[in-house]
């Protein structure tokens, strides 16, 4: 099975996660556990004037799965809205269930595509992508505190 699931691609993403640490003055953040595994990430992004991320750092504490979906997400961010986020974290879910791995922003998930045939592994896997939607969320509900 570990050679199947931890394939050089995959090792290479884990292993040049970009973006790891903590901004100074987040907007947002957000931390989701796998409750099968333990896997840790949080995300804090700073958003722009047009509500995309501006700038984005994470702290993952995941199996080389999880570390290789985040390296992805925190490749690709920068300039992503809401929706992006939440697309990738869709074509992520899809793929895992099966469907072709995502276009655009997030291709380099296509790594982790064999990982379908282990669900087991699918929340760690998830984790940075729900996190990052989260951190939108919860963005969005500070600026809304803010501004009444």
């Amino acid at each position: 099975m570990s050679d199947a699931l931890y394939t050089p691609a995959v090792l290479r993403l884990a292993a040049e996660i970009p973006r790891i640490g903590r901004l100074a003055r987040p907007d947002g953040a957000a931390r989701r556990v796998s409750r099968v595994c333990g896997s840790e990430v949080e995300v804090q992004i700073a958003l722009d004037v047009h509500g995309r991320i501006a700038d984005l750092a994470l702290d993952a504490a995941a199996c080389a799965l999880g570390q290789a979906s985040a390296s992805v997400l925190a490749a690709a961010a920068i300039g992503a809205s809401a929706d992006d986020i939440r697309a990738g974290r869709e074509g992520l879910e899809a793929m895992l269930k099966g469907a072709p791995a995502p276009q655009g922003r997030f291709a380099a998930l296509s790594a982790l595509a064999h990982a379908a045939a282990y669900p087991a592994r699918h929340a760690s896997i998830r984790l940075a992508f729900e996190a990052a939607e989260a951190a939108f969320e919860n963005a969005r509900a500070e600026t809304a505190l803010t501004a009444t």
